[in-house]
């Protein structure tokens, strides 16, 4: 480009570069805000009434939907428990009587696994004044069967009826366990040893349970500490009152009824938690009344005819025979040691020692437990225990109320796989007394077995 024409180019982009940057310095007008004048009149279309000539009103909030009333049905809740059993016999002493254990009667020659309990349970609460419990038992051998077995049998129907909406004060009517010992108030589900001792349980042998009315006492605070010593694993009890009292037909949940005679029973129970955490339960408790024995032919020592002893249902003592005791219990829960013991004295109805005659004898006995609860982080719970058990006095739930002498160790451990899964293994050293009867000519009834027993059970928990 010539140098002329190049500087006229140069002038003319420096002119319009200046004009440029003088024209962006310059603001632009602002204009004036139109504001409406002060009597412009208002939005007619605004305030204007709808064609009804009524203001549009804000739509009305939808009504809260009141829940439905639940059926009884769906309140029902289901649950229950199976034990699998297998017992030996390791050793028996030269000229004892045949192994036998009145808590399992899979105990004995030619046993081998068995189905011990099989429970299915219904409950729930079905009003704020009813709560509800149903427990068959699917694995049941009827009294004097010698082959049958897995039969249906009812353990508990009753109904709690509430006093008052804190469940406090309660009346429990149906068939449902009598409150003596603690021992037999503990599920079986909960329970460590795999039977219950003979000198608490002999009273109520017969599933621990009756026909009757107990009125139950628990404030509210006790209540949820009866729960917890459940649902923690601490093998409690559940839910008998710190007070109970009641009345109810005596002869026993799976049998009729064979006098006229009320039995009566009262129970005081006190658990308490120590500044530690430590949880302890003190009770005492007491039943009066009298039992109707039954009998079986025997042949008095071994020797001479075929007889039935007196005084029982078949021999004119239908009446029954006076039957009362009194039992203490102490449980040091654990956590993780424990402690749990029980005794009993009183008198009931006894064969004598001649075997011709039902009779009221003394008797007394109770047991000793100690236990461990060892939790791991992944292979579930141990309690390994220790018990020693021990009664002197007739067995009025057997046939002729035989007259026995117990006493025997266990020793065992309980493994908590998971929830649903339990494996328990126990050995026992015993001397008792055999309570079946034999009518052979010879044959001296109600001998001692003297032995060791190894016994496993598997749970299941549904």
């Amino acid at each position: 480009m010539p140098t002329a024409n190049r500087c006229s180019f140069w002038c003319a982009v420096l002119t319009l570069a200046v004009a440029t940057a003088a024209h962006a310095q310059t603001p632009a007008p602002v204009e004036p805000l139109a504001l409406p004048p002060a009597d412009q009149p208002k939005d007619e279309k605004k305030d204007k009434p709808d064609e009804k000539g009524k203001e549009e009103k804000p739509k009305e909030e939808k009504k809260a939907e009141v829940p439905k009333e639940k059926k009884w049905y769906e309140k029902i809740n289901l649950r229950g428990y199976t034990q699998i059993r297998a017992n030996e016999t390791v050793w028996q002493e030269r000229g004892s009587a045949e192994a036998t254990l009145v808590g399992d009667g899979a105990v004995g020659p030619n046993q081998n696994f068995s189905i011990r309990r099989a429970r299915l349970i219904l409950f729930g609460d079905i009003s704020e004044h009813l709560f509800f419990y149903l427990q068959p038992d699917f694995s049941v051998t009827p009294p004097g069967s010698t082959d049958g077995t897995f039969f249906v049998q009812l353990r508990d129907l009753y109904g709690d009826l509430y006093l008052t909406t804190d469940k406090v004060h309660r009346l429990r009517v149906g068939l449902s366990k009598v409150p003596f010992g603690f021992e037999n108030l503990q599920s079986s589900q909960n329970r460590l040893a795999f039977d219950r001792t003979d000198a608490i349980n002999s009273p109520v042998s017969r599933n621990e349970r009756d026909f009757g009315v107990f009125y139950y006492w628990t404030p509210e605070h006790h209540q949820a500490l009866f729960k917890r010593l459940v649902d923690d694993g601490l093998k409690g009890s559940g839910n008998y009152g710190l007070f109970g009292l009641g009345v109810y037909n005596g002869q026993g949940g799976a049998f009729l009824e064979q006098n006229d005679n009320l039995n009566a029973v009262v129970r005081m129970t006190y658990p308490f938690e120590l500044t530690n955490g430590q949880i302890v339960e003190l009770s005492a408790q007491a039943y009066t009344g009298k039992f109707s024995v039954q009998s079986a032919p025997i042949r008095p020592l071994g020797v001479g005819p075929s007889t039935r002893p007196l005084n029982t249902i078949e021999t004119n003592g239908r009446r029954g025979l006076i039957d009362e005791r009194v039992g203490w219990s102490a449980i040091w829960y654990p956590q993780p040691f424990g402690l749990q013991a029980e005794w009993s004295i009183g008198r009931g109805p006894a064969l004598n020692d001649q075997q011709t005659a039902v009779v009221v004898r003394r008797l007394d006995g109770g047991y000793v437990q100690a236990m461990y609860k060892i939790d791991t982080p992944c292979h579930g719970t141990f309690i390994p225990f220790a018990q020693w058990t021990y009664f002197r006095g007739g067995y009025r739930s057997q046939r002729n109320a035989p007259y026995v002498d117990i006493n025997e160790w266990h020793f065992g451990c309980e493994w908590q796989i998971s929830k649903a899964l339990e494996f328990t293994v126990q050995y026992t050293q015993t001397d008792r007394t055999n309570t079946n009867s034999v009518d052979r000519a010879g044959v001296r009834n109600y001998g001692q077995f003297e032995g060791g027993l190894l016994r496993f059970q598997l749970q299941l928990n549904y």
